[in-house]
């Protein structure tokens, strides 16, 4: 008789994990807080524009290739490689700086800007390959039994790599470029964890490698949701089954083992293995109820920022823009130093701004464009009252005006906000932080919340502030590292 396993969420991450477990002969079964599934890899269809709701691109193509390989289908979902990977726009200034992956093509770009680009990039490079090559399989794509495994793990990675530990990102590239310019537009990737350059260590610089050498970055033909939806059709014709608006808030147990979730309405599900998709950490102290996890001890973990989120059709079309675009102002470090505590900083923001309708034209009415603005902002833990959030969205539209050379306030047809509290509300993040758990020291690896429980012996985790951490290519990776534990508990003596 097939084991049955209740998935709880179906982010990237429960999907992913669903698709292998099937593979490997389990019976699937979802519950989803949402009417529909993606968790925040979601999408909004309003006034015939179709816009991303979260992630936008993605990088590491090979780990959504190999993991769907080891799961028997094709990749259910076309990509494009993006090239330029975005552009960067500072206030004040006209130039509109190109991230192309070809180096020396980049370089061109900070002529008379920042010296010797070219020799600085490739040197700044070399060193994020080699930070690459010597972590990623080791520690990343690695599940740790105990903080002591965790520990040995690194003594295995190269010692060169020590001082990195001990230096912010801010520092590690601002020791490589002069320039205010290289120096802003090389960390901004620093932002894609959640906090800022400024307060993210330095050994994250290997995104770097992944940005303009490895595998760069990717969009979804049709949009990120074609990512769900691709999984989804795999799942049911293996037999998954979904249940929606099913908040889980409760369960049952037996010893050491779970024996049933049970959502808001009564509804019982029970299951020999159950994997949990929600946050790692909240899930164990607002549903499981754990002393380690209570709201105390939630917050005093380090999280992610919060990031105002706003989706706005447009009559007519920009042309002046590419598929992801960077607005920066005048006081980048002011602005990244005090952005999780000072809602004062959102006057002069950084923000992106996503044209899905650029390479998608069946995400907008002819002659129109879908935006995707997200500006990051304090998390709920500094600014809770977002009665404002109108008059920020209003300065940043106005300030986009501005740098682009066209009012678009008269041309919107669309327009919807997301604060942080809707983040919080619709998805369960704590405090409506974006990402989760940050990724210090103390949150990562062994000392994050593990994707196995400490009592209950078939229950799992996988998802971002579980291992390895936050973004898609990592939620994949985090379904790899899951299905692995789950399989060992079923199969010990099985090696793959």
């Amino acid at each position: 008789m097939r084991k049955k396993i209740t998935i709880i969420g179906t982010g990237l991450g429960g999907l992913a994990s669903g698709l292998l477990l099937s593979k490997r002969g389990y019976e699937v079964v979802f519950v989803e807080k949402n009417a529909t599934p993606g968790g925040r890899l979601n999408q909004i269809q309003k006034d015939g524009f179709t816009f991303d709701t979260g992630p936008s691109f993605f990088s590491m193509s090979y780990v959504f290739k190999e993991f769907l390989d080891k799961c028997g289908v094709a990749l259910p979902f076309e990509f494009v490689e993006l090239d330029p990977l975005y552009s960067v726009n500072f206030r004040g200034d006209d130039k509109v700086y190109h991230l192309y992956k070809d180096v020396q093509k980049l370089a061109q770009q900070f002529e008379g800007i920042e010296p010797d680009f070219e020799v600085k990039m490739q040197r700044y490079l070399k060193k994020s390959k080699a930070l690459f090559e010597d972590t990623f399989d080791i520690v990343i794509r690695n599940n740790f039994d105990n903080l002591f495994d965790y520990i040995t793990t690194l003594v295995r990675v190269n010692p060169r790599h020590i001082p990195l530990l001990l230096k912010t990102f801010w520092k590690h590239v601002t020791e490589h470029f002069s320039s205010k310019e290289a120096q802003q537009i090389i960390s901004l990737v620093a932002f894609f964890l959640g906090r800022t350059p400024f307060d993210t260590m330095a050994i994250y610089s290997l995104l770097s490698y992944t940005e303009f050498c490895h595998d760069g970055y990717y969009n979804v033909k049709g949009g990120m949701y074609n990512i769900v939806r691709g999984l989804i059709s795999e799942l049911e014709k293996r037999g998954a089954t979904f249940h929606f608006n099913a908040e889980i808030t409760d369960f049952a147990f037996n010893g050491n083992e779970l024996t049933a979730v049970i959502d808001k309405e009564g509804r019982c599900y029970e299951s020999d293995l159950f994997l949990c998709n929600a946050d790692a950490a909240l899930f164990r102290g607002r549903v499981l109820r754990r002393k380690a996890y209570s709201e105390e001890k939630l917050a005093q973990k380090e999280w992610t920022m919060g990031y105002l989120t706003f989706y706005i059709g447009v009559k007519g079309k920009l042309p002046q823009l590419d598929q992801h675009n960077y607005f920066l102002g005048t006081n980048y470090e002011e602005y990244a130093n005090n952005i999780l505590q000072d809602p004062d900083t959102l006057q002069k923001p950084y923000y992106y701004v996503n044209v899905i309708s650029k390479h998608n034209p069946n995400c907008a009415p002819e002659g129109c464009e879908s935006l995707f603005f997200v500006c990051p902002v304090p998390n709920l833990q500094y600014k809770k009252d977002w009665s404002d959030k109108d008059a920020i969205v209003d300065s940043i539209l106005e300030d986009f005006s501005n740098r682009i050379g066209r009012d678009i306030f008269p041309d919107i047809i669309s327009r919807t906000v997301y604060t942080p509290q809707d983040w919080q509300q619709e998805f369960n993040l704590y405090q409506g932080s974006g990402l989760g758990l940050s990724h210090k020291m103390m949150q990562i690896g062994g000392f994050r919340p593990a994707n196995f429980d400490e009592q209950f012996g078939n229950l799992f985790y996988v998802g971002a502030s579980t291992v390895p951490g936050a973004g898609l290519p990592m939620a994949v990776i985090s379904a790899d590292l899951v299905c692995e534990r789950i399989e060992s508990l079923a199969h010990p003596h099985r090696n793959d």
